[in-house]
């Protein structure tokens, strides 16, 4: 491999791993268009493995509009916090698959002594959409958890 081909295939992977930070902090600074813009047009949001762990259900999401809406809607009385870590990248051509660590906290505005904390397994699937990189399916498992899951009573 040449180093040019190196450094090409270093930017896919940060890329890659760009469209998840992109997704988390536009989550945590409620910033829809930024959300919107790390996720594909006919993306899958796949909470149910980490909702069902925790001890509720939480359907597929289909399609960028209804993700957004939705994690919008239902964290909307939450502060939260998503820190990204161990991201694993393999990239095929234009499409890439990741598994990452995310730890999201979540915290009630209006009482920010309670919180729940959760540490999530990703598994994604990407796309390439010209010059970056968006997610096309986002499963979410769940490592462990602690803190009040009646903080999560409203989404």
């Amino acid at each position: 491999m040449t180093s040019t081909s190196s450094l090409a295939q270093a930017a896919d992977k940060l890329a890659v791993v760009e469209a998840l930070y992109r997704f988390a902090a536009g989550i945590d600074l409620r910033d829809r268009e930024l959300l919107s813009s790390s996720l594909a047009e006919n993306a899958v949001s796949d909470f149910r493995p980490a909702a069902a762990k925790a001890g509720f259900e939480y359907p597929v999401i289909e399609g960028r509009d209804a993700i957004v809406s939705a994690l919008s809607t239902s964290l909307s009385s939450l502060d939260t916090t998503h820190s990204v870590t161990n991201a694993r990248v393999i990239i095929d051509g234009d499409t890439a698959r990741m598994d990452a660590l995310v730890e999201a906290q979540h915290v009630p505005r209006k009482d920010p002594i309670r919180h729940y904390l959760m540490k999530n397994r990703y598994e994604v699937e990407l796309a390439r959409s010209g010059e970056v990189w968006v997610i096309t399916r986002n499963t979410v498992d769940n490592v462990w958890r602690s803190g009040d899951i009646a903080v999560l009573s409203g989404i």
